[in-house]
């Protein structure tokens, strides 16, 4: 948080929820297509907590305009206006290096927090197949809003004191949704709150919304394209820059491992005291349940 900000009340607080990969399995004549090319290997929903959303409006508005104006950039075409890309609002993946490199300095000033899901695809791909044979009418939804509704359960399942809370999601195709997200954390008609011994959540706000009008969404983008680059390609520095201000990555689909005739099926908890590394992914997680 900058020093000069005024902060809100500190019991005031914002979520931006967002998500990462393609929810895609399937392709033409029920092909697997996940981790293809042009198609994610892992989806990611990530919430970003923000308690001066107005200070990091008015930073990260500051910056695009210095940026549009700076004319290192002219001619760069994610710059174009006409291409409503960086010009109009950041997004990592559209991005040039050198923005990328300023936005993510920018957001290490600020007060922010960072908690993410993940799931392999090529784990669920198998489960998918699994339920087919016990239910022959069992589909993937092709939409990923199943998988999105599942995720969302898991991002919000340890959460307590709702008290003043806006929750702002990233809108999927051309309907808010905004129902179904209600629905997904307060996880209704499914005994998941039941289960884990929660109560159900009230925040005072959730909308639906898109990047160029709000700030959070365009960082919480930042924050699952760092996460994205580590599950996809094995990079670790843009996660490694973020990980002071990650709270917990919780990975499903850890390797699982054997013991004796059963496996363990390794849910991953990732967090300050067992850092996400490539060693620790690939090994064990910090919770586990037999299957």
């Amino acid at each position: 948080m900058r020093p000069d900000s005024e902060p809100e009340s500190s019991d005031s607080v914002t979520w931006f929820v967002d998500e990462a990969g393609d929810p895609t399995l399937f392709g033409k004549g029920g092909k697997v297509v996940a981790a293809t090319e042009g198609c994610s290997r892992f989806f990611i929903v990530g919430k970003l907590e923000c308690r001066d959303v107005a200070a990091l409006t008015s930073d990260l508005e500051r910056l695009r305009r210095d940026v549009v104006a700076d004319p290192f950039f002219k001619d760069v075409p994610s710059l174009d206006p006409a291409r409503k890309r960086t010009a109009v609002h950041f997004h990592a993946k559209d991005d040039p290096p050198e923005v990328r490199f300023m936005v993510y300095k920018l957001l290490a000033q600020h007060d922010l927090r960072f908690v993410a899901v993940v799931r392999d695809k090529l784990r669920l791909v198998d489960h998918t197949l699994q339920r087919r044979r016990i239910e022959p009418a069992y589909r993937y939804d092709p939409s990923g809003h199943e998988l999105y509704d599942e995720l969302t359960r898991h991002l919000f399942a340890r959460l307590h004191g709702w008290n003043n809370h806006k929750i702002v999601f990233a809108q999927r195709g051309h309907r808010p949704r905004t129902k179904a997200f209600v629905d997904a954390i307060a996880h209704e008609g499914d005994g998941f709150g039941r289960d884990f011994d929660l109560s159900k959540p009230k925040p005072t706000e959730v909308l639906s919304s898109v990047p160029k009008d709000h700030a959070g969404l365009q960082a919480v983008d930042y924050y699952l394209w760092a996460l994205q680059r580590f599950y996809e390609r094995g990079e670790t520095r843009y996660l490694n820059y973020v990980w002071p201000q990650t709270l917990e990555v919780l990975d499903l689909d850890v390797p699982s491992t054997s013991k004796g005739n059963k496996t363990i099926k390794q849910i991953g908890i990732f967090n300050k005291e067992h850092p996400l590394t490539l060693e620790s992914r690939a090994g064990v997680g910090k919770m586990d349940r037999e299957i």
